[in-house]
């Protein structure tokens, strides 16, 4: 006895190739769409949390900064500009003298307390009450890589009249006692600021004051990497090119900042170098208003 196997008709087999066919062709353009929309929501997510990241650190770096004395310049060898007057786009540099608010909050208490007492003090040396001169040079060392001490800080007094050009070293050394910034030295003293040497003798003193040892700087290259410029003192002569660094960001499209009044305002725009691979061109930008 034969038996007899079952087979697909003509018309079942074109049938069946047919619907292969569409399914091919919209299948392969489903997948394509959905590979696509993964890699967007991917980068999209790894752009806000890195553009994130990038802008709250600025901010918290800004937040500590000496108000009057921060500049802009369209790359590091160009001459400073109050922010205040840098308007447009062309702006790729952005520095600022930092108060030490790290030292200012100490572990148990300030290793400077920001405040001179007058009946104290002299032209010769400042008295500043619960002032721990020794753990505040430990402690600059320590950020520093023993690379600066107390002795690279200076001293700004709040209420100072301030130039922008030279009163904080941006156009030079400071080699007096007459500018913005007042280098000083430590002293035996745990409590005393002494001034610096060559600098002459301190006067106009405030009551007041903010401990700096070190400049900032945010600086946007023609590559799109943001760095982070750090430990270096324009009252001592010092340039954002000798300072430490440190880079916050990569493929940077954007690096905005603009003053209102005493408040700045940052905008940080970052790409992605895959999608442009591909043709696209997306980026993600994040602003922040540091008062």
């Amino acid at each position: 006895m034969r038996f007899k196997h079952p087979a697909f008709s003509m018309i079942e087999l074109i049938f069946v190739i047919v619907i292969m066919g569409i399914l091919g062709k919209f299948g392969v353009e489903f997948l394509f769409q959905a590979y696509n929309s993964f890699i967007k929501s991917k980068v999209n997510n790894e752009l806000q949390t890195d553009s994130e990241s990038a802008v709250e650190f600025i901010a918290n770096r800004l937040q500590f900064r000496i108000k009057d004395s921060v500049i802009a310049r369209i790359n590091i060898n160009t001459p400073p500009i109050a922010i205040a007057d840098a308007s447009g786009n062309n702006y790729k540099v952005l520095e600022w003298v930092a108060t030490d608010n790290d030292g200012f909050r100490g572990n148990s208490m300030p290793n400077w307390s920001g405040i001179i007492d007058l009946d104290f003090s002299d032209k010769n040396s400042l008295y500043s009450p619960q002032t721990n001169t020794e753990n505040e040079n430990i402690f600059i060392k320590a950020l520093s890589n023993n690379s600066s001490d107390l002795n690279d800080s200076a001293l700004y007094f709040i209420g100072s009249n301030s130039d922008i050009q030279s009163g904080y070293g941006w156009n030079g050394k400071i080699n007096d006692q007459n500018q913005t910034m007042h280098p000083i030295n430590s002293d035996t003293n745990l409590s005393k600021f002494v001034p610096a040497v060559g600098t002459g003798s301190f006067h106009d003193v405030n009551e007041h004051y903010k401990l700096a040892w070190t400049a900032n700087a945010l600086v946007l290259s023609n590559d799109g990497n943001l760095t982070f410029y750090y430990n270096y003192q324009p009252w001592n002569g010092d340039k954002v090119q000798n300072a430490n660094k440190s880079l916050l960001m990569q493929n940077i499209s954007t690096f905005q900042f603009i003053a209102v009044g005493s408040l700045l305002k940052i905008q940080v725009c970052t790409k992605s170098t895959l999608l442009e691979k591909d043709g696209g061109n997306y980026s993600l930008c994040k602003e922040k208003t540091i008062f």
